[in-house]
């Protein structure tokens, strides 16, 4: 059995990647071009080198860089239908994907025309390839719980695609607990919960994610390793952990791969899934952070299926949705594995 063609044959879902985070080299230098910016960048090559980081830091100044290059409303469906485009390529059937709009907002762009032009890239892709996706509003703490509630009253006219919030950004700046009134409103509309936390930041800062949002989900969570009675927590409440080993990895969040703390956190029975994140800017995608699973971290095929199921039964849809999936994976799982 050549495992690694197996692994990029089967069906997956993808519940955290950013939607800026994926951008093609090619569509940033056209974007680039759009906006009459002048930059070093000249090349596919220049842009993959921008894309190299030695830590957390700068990789959150140019991924605030590379925002700063996105002009125009509708460029969003382009960025939107080529991240599919590629999550398809990975045999991805089901995508959450996370729409940052303050970073954008706060550049004079207008939400409503920005999530349109994601709903129609969306649209396009699923008439190509079949995938289907929604969209998570990432709040962005970093602009403070007043700029995130302004948000969610825009969201409001908006449901029809947004199936939760979530709050990306400076966690040690930016603690979970001045956001409980925007996460209770955003039940109230209901919508699902997410909380980047425990990536940055310690223990403490999932516990209050947990404790002040009441989160359904958590992204990353890598520092819950250092807390037993967390760990014991997020599994009682059947929390699942959004894990995006490569990323964590790339800003240094993690010094490698083999001490990534998702094999821990599979071995315990916590709902952990498996996401790339910003997969163009870390230079990776669903299928190799699949194969580095397998590779690295012992993960053998049944887990990495395990692992898929996961990701269906902590998506954000309805059961009788979750229902055809898990069959439908299912019977491609072991269709696969007969051909093999």
């Amino acid at each position: 059995m050549n495992i690694h063609k197996v692994i990029a044959e089967l069906p997956k879902v993808e519940l955290h990647i950013h939607i800026v985070g994926t951008i093609r080299p090619q569509t940033l230098l056209d974007f680039i071009d759009e906006g009459s910016f002048e930059t070093p960048y000249n090349s596919v090559k220049d842009i993959v080198h921008l894309f190299q980081y030695q830590d957390f830091d700068q990789f959150i100044s140019v991924y605030s860089e590379v925002v700063g290059y996105i002009t125009k409303e509708k460029q969003f469906e382009r960025l939107a239908f080529e991240m599919l485009e590629d999550l398809a390529a990975s045999n991805v059937r089901y995508a959450e994907i996370s729409f940052s709009a303050p970073d954008h907002m706060r550049r004079e762009m207008e939400f409503g025309a920005m999530l349109d032009a994601i709903v129609r890239g969306i649209k396009r892709a699923h008439r190509k390839t079949g995938i289907e996706a929604d969209v998570r509003i990432d709040l962005v703490r970093n602009y403070g719980p007043k700029s995130a509630m302004e948000v969610l009253d825009l969201a409001r006219e908006k449901l029809d695609h947004i199936v939760s919030v979530d709050i990306g950004g400076s966690e040690h700046n930016f603690p979970p607990k001045p956001f409980a009134p925007v996460y209770e409103e955003a039940r109230k509309m209901g919508l699902h919960l997410v909380a980047h936390a425990g990536e940055a930041a310690g223990p403490e800062s999932i516990w209050d994610a947990i404790r002040f949002l009441r989160v359904e989900r958590i992204g990353h969570g890598t520092s819950a390793i250092d807390d037993q009675r967390l760990m014991d927590h997020i599994k009682e409440k059947g929390i699942a952990i959004e894990a995006c080993p490569v990323s964590n990895v790339r800003t240094g969040v993690i010094a490698t791969l083999s001490e990534h703390p998702i094999g821990e956190f599979f071995r315990r029975g916590l709902q952990v899934t498996v996401n790339s994140d910003d997969p163009a800017f870390f230079d990776t995608n669903i299928t190799y952070e699949y194969k580095q699973l397998h590779d690295v971290l012992g993960f053998s095929l049944s887990d990495l299926y395990e692992v898929t199921q996961n990701g269906i039964e902590s998506a954000f849809l309805q059961e009788k949705k979750k229902e055809a999936l898990l069959f439908e994976f299912e019977e491609a799982y072991n269709r696969i594995l007969e051909e093999s």
